[in-house]
């Protein structure tokens, strides 16, 4: 099943991250797919918010690989495997947060190897213009 959302602005983007988050139970993995700046981020600010999180504290976790929230109604764990290739993701041992009693958010989500999770969902955006996604 899809489900296309056009959105006009990064404050859309995020109030549709925010849906899902106040839908969201521990062990939830949400995969994120689009290219650099299409909004994966804003949208996990939006998570954040609706797990009850301050979605100032979170920005792309790039180089920190693996960010983790504690202050809301469950944990946040938010990955990005951008940098990282199918044997360094493997080394990272990600099985505390993705099958851990939080939600796992996931940038770059095609980079997990195939099998790791067998329940998720993908969110996939495209860069329309600078403000729509």
């Amino acid at each position: 099943m899809t489900l296309k959302v056009h959105t006009a602005a990064a404050e859309e983007t995020k109030a549709w991250g925010e849906r899902l988050g106040q839908l969201l139970f521990p062990g939830a993995v949400v995969g994120l797919e689009g290219e650099l700046g299409a909004g994966k981020t804003c949208f996990v600010k939006g998570l954040a918010t609706g797990l009850a999180l301050d979605e100032d504290e979170i920005s792309s976790p790039t180089f920190t690989l693996v960010a983790e929230h504690y202050r809301g109604r469950v944990p946040l764990y938010h990955i990005d495997l951008y940098r990282l290739e199918g044997a360094e993701v493997e080394e990272l041992g990600l099985d505390e947060y993705l099958f851990g009693q939080g939600v796992t958010a996931i940038e770059w989500f095609h980079f997990l190897p195939a099998g790791t999770v067998e329940e998720y969902l993908v969110v996939s955006f495209t860069l329309v213009s600078a403000d729509e996604r």
